[in-house]
Formats: C-alpha cells, sequence, structure tokens
C-alpha cells in the first residue's frame, strides 16, 4: 500500500487514522455521560413497572389491614402496584398488580377474579392463574405478612 499524498497535502494513512481515532473516542463516553452534542444515553425502562415510573415498596412495608380486604374478593392498592385477595377466610395472597399481557394495572377484584381493564383478561383470587385471556402468563406472586390486622410486603 502506498503512502500517496493527496491535493490536500494529507496522505491515505493520515485519514486512516484520524477517522479510527474519532471512532474510538466517541465509544468511549461513558454509560449516562454526556457526549459532546449534550445528549445522554439512559436505557428504556424494561420492565412494567420501570415503565410505570413507579418502585416497589420497600419489604416490610404496610400494605393496608385485612379488613380492607373482603373474604372471597380483594384489593388493589394501586399506587404500590400490588394486589390483595382472601380466597377463603385468613387465607391472604398478594400479586403483583400488573397484567402479564400488556403491562396495564389491573383495577377491580369481582367474582373472584382479578381484572385488567385494558384487554378484559381475568386472574383466580386463590393462586393468579389465568381464568380468561388474552394474558397467557399467571401474575406474580408477591410475600405478605400478616400480623394482627396489618398486611405487609415481606
Amino acid at each position: 500500500m502506498s503512502d500517496r499524498v493527496s491535493r490536500e497535502g494529507t496522505t491515505r494513512r493520515t485519514l486512516l487514522v484520524t477517522g479510527a481515532a474519532v471512532v474510538a473516542a466517541a465509544g468511549c463516553t461513558k454509560y449516562g455521560e454526556e457526549s459532546d452534542g449534550g445528549e445522554s444515553f439512559v436505557p428504556a425502562p424494561t420492565s412494567p413497572a420501570e415503565k410505570s415510573g413507579s418502585a416497589q415498596p420497600p419489604a416490610g412495608e404496610p400494605l393496608g389491614t385485612t379488613s380492607e380486604i373482603p373474604e372471597g374478593g380483594g384489593k388493589v392498592f394501586e399506587a404500590k402496584k400490588v394486589v390483595v385477595t382472601q380466597s377463603a377466610r385468613g387465607d391472604f395472597k398478594a400479586f403483583s398488580a400488573i397484567c402479564t399481557h400488556q403491562g396495564c394495572t389491573v383495577d377491580k377484584v369481582a367474582d373472584g377474579t382479578i381484572d385488567c381493564p385494558c384487554h378484559g383478561s381475568k386472574f383466580r383470587i386463590e393462586d393468579g392463574s389465568v381464568a380468561k385471556g388474552p394474558a397467557q402468563r399467571p401474575l406474580e406472586a408477591k410475600q405478605i405478612s400478616v400480623s394482627g390486622n396489618q398486611i405487609r410486603l415481606t
């Protein structure tokens, strides 16, 4: 390969080395650090909770009281993205309130199911399994503890 000089006096090798240096420098910006363009790279949220901007409450945070959860029903704690059910007297269960179909928040518990308003999916209050699609996966189970009349995430 020859080192020919262009009309402007720049060699082909100089152009290649300069181009490689520019490409390498562009790849050296740290994650989240501003580049010369003033923009920063922040990845898109990957989970429904991240998309909604809601963080899960810390373990041990009170959700509500047992008197708020009717036997054979449940209650959606929308702000905390959790639904608590009581399928039989004293049998409390908790699930994510995020529908596994497309990430909508379930909005009610009625007739033995946890219902999503977006596309009509229904989940059984006993175990969060799908009672009616289009969802194909059960709601994610959450761990709770019941002490006295307090229900807490654990």
